[in-house]
């Protein structure tokens, strides 16, 4: 096929982008063109498309094959157009499925699967894969966040639809401007959760750490402390994100030794900037997190400054099968059970559940490297990677029951003992 055919047809594609028929004649003319990378990117979108088409999957293995073949594999007489007289118009070569059906042998499974564990190891897996190609992902909003109901529900109580709503909202007194703390295990998506507030409003979103304004001279740390907030103010509604609040606002009576002045200091223009009343906050909305709240100076959490805490738990069942399905759904996948692979990793953090997907797809990387040949995640992979990795949340936990014990007295952490007496309970 010659590149004006190709170049018609991929803006035949752009005009209708969910045609799959049209997408897998265009892989098909490009694999006949010799040029299988392409192909395999556009079968690939075709599987994304329509999960079940077997005619895109064994698309999909030819096309791979022919990429880990080397050149001049094929017999002269497979070419298309061989036979032809020179100068003779080139038409299309009808595609063998027969013959590719053979050399590929199965077609390779889809990428997730929902019913019990299916063993699709090297002995059973005999085709070669590929995942969909990666496409680009919008602004992250509420909707990208496994599970959490409970903290999306008190963020749209407390925050989002006062903003969306500013005049209803001022009719009840409720005002601009508070904060949230949130807490729990490092790697549950606090960080997470906070980029999809900015982004479920389209505000303006601001992340501050330590780093970011602690300052070398005297002074200068409350200096930037402020222009952080003032910055925020100027561009309101923001969302002001303090990240690991607990080193810019520990407990001031714990200070000591010679550089505890000037971290007192710290923390007081920390409050100074939190109290509605110091200034202009209507619009700033800070969202502050946490690994270590009883680490924190008692003042931050009065009403007006972090006066609102949710917990940030592991993520539960459904929660892990999203978080999974996430990363690997852009990865070359065959025969994935998110619900099993859910089930077995209970108590994991999102980043641990990221970690066990980057580990399987290393393990499918060396094994299509030795193979010469793509190789798809499988579940064998994420078993041998799941082997590896242990839940890097029990020592949080563990830790949080002393907290518990003898540091809830005003049932500020109801929520983490209800978490850990469910937890002692199973």
């Amino acid at each position: 096929m010659t590149d004006p055919v190709i170049a018609s047809l991929r803006r035949a594609l752009e005009a209708h982008p969910g045609d799959v028929v049209l997408r897998i004649h265009l892989a098909q003319t490009l694999l006949a063109g010799g040029d299988p990378a392409a192909a395999i990117a556009e079968a690939s979108l075709a599987l994304q498309a329509d999960p079940a088409n077997d005619q895109a999957r064994l698309l999909l293995g030819t096309a791979a094959t022919a990429l880990s073949s080397p050149p001049g594999a094929a017999e002269p007489d497979d070419a298309p157009g061989g036979g032809a007289a020179p100068g003779a118009p080139a038409g299309p070569a009808a595609f063998d499925w027969d013959k590719a059906e053979h050399e590929v042998g199965s077609a390779v499974p889809p990428p997730f699967v929902e019913a019990s564990p299916v063993p699709v190891g090297p002995a059973a897996d005999d085709g070669d894969g590929t995942a969909p190609v990666e496409v680009p992902r919008e602004a992250v909003t509420l909707s990208d966040v496994g599970g959490l109901d409970d903290v999306k529900r008190r963020l749209e109580e407390s925050f989002l639809a006062p903003m969306r709503n500013a005049e209803v909202a001022r009719a009840f007194g409720k005002s601009l401007r508070g904060g949230l703390l949130l807490y729990g295990p490092p790697g549950c998506g606090k960080t997470f959760l906070a980029r999809a507030v900015a982004g479920e409003l389209g505000a303006t979103f601001l992340s501050v750490s330590m780093t970011d304004v602690i300052g070398s001279f005297m002074g200068e740390t409350q200096k930037n402390l402020k222009r952080v907030f003032d910055e925020a103010r100027a561009q309101a509604p923001t969302v002001l994100f303090i990240d690991e609040i607990d080193s810019l606002g520990m407990r001031r009576g714990a200070l000591s030794g010679g550089g505890a002045a000037w971290l007192r200091q710290m923390v007081n223009e920390l409050l100074l900037q939190l109290d509605s009343m110091s200034g202009d906050n209507d619009g700033l909305y800070v969202l502050a997190a946490t690994n270590n709240p009883w680490d924190l100076d008692e003042a931050l959490l009065r009403p007006g400054r972090l006066d609102r805490s949710i917990l940030v738990s592991p993520p539960d069942h459904e929660a892990r099968a999203s978080i999974l399905r996430h990363h690997l759904k852009n990865r070359p996948i065959a025969g994935i059970d998110v619900q099993h692979l859910a089930t077995v990793t209970e108590g994991f953090s999102g980043a641990d559940l990221e970690h066990v997907a980057v580990t399987a797809a290393e393990k499918a990387m060396m094994q299509s490297i030795a193979q010469g040949a793509i190789s798809p995640i499988t579940m064998d992979h994420l078993g041998d990677a799941l082997r590896e990795i242990r839940p890097s949340t029990v020592a949080w936990l563990e830790s949080a029951r002393n907290v518990v014990r003898f540091s809830n007295a005003n049932g500020r952490y109801d929520d983490l003992a209800a978490l850990l007496d469910g937890k002692k309970r199973r």
